[in-house]
């Protein structure tokens, strides 16, 4: 791992809880699966994020994977994905965090800013 990626990693093992579904031993390839929040989060103090993962009927038919992010100034960014592999439905809601996170973000841009970069789009 890079130097990078060991900081990312860092970070979400700090700020990471393992909700209902999930033992201890899951811990590592969690964490693996949602590395790519740790660029999104890595502006905030960790003492200020919180991201809890949860899942319902694990091993099930429909296994549901809601993902939780708390981030200082942002409401709270809540994501739920169904699938029978339990890494894809952790992946499809991590995707849809991320997209929260870049939405949320665009929208508190100064204007000028926004406007600025569209014109050289």
């Amino acid at each position: 791992m890079s130097e990078t990626e060991d900081r990312r990693h860092d970070l979400l093992q700090d700020v990471l809880r393992l909700g209902a579904g999930f033992r201890e031993g899951d811990e590592p390839w969690v964490l693996a699966a949602l590395s790519a929040l740790g660029p999104r989060l890595a502006r905030w103090n960790p003492d200020e994020v919180s991201v809890e993962v949860a899942v319902k009927d694990r091993d099930g038919k429909e296994q549901h994977v809601t993902l939780r992010v708390d981030i200082p100034g942002f409401p709270p960014l809540v994501a739920g994905a169904t699938d029978r592999n339990l890494e894809h439905a952790l992946a499809e809601a991590k995707r849809e965090v991320i997209r929260q996170i870049d939405d949320e973000k665009s929208v508190r841009e100064p204007k000028s800013n926004r406007h600025l970069r569209k014109k050289t789009s």
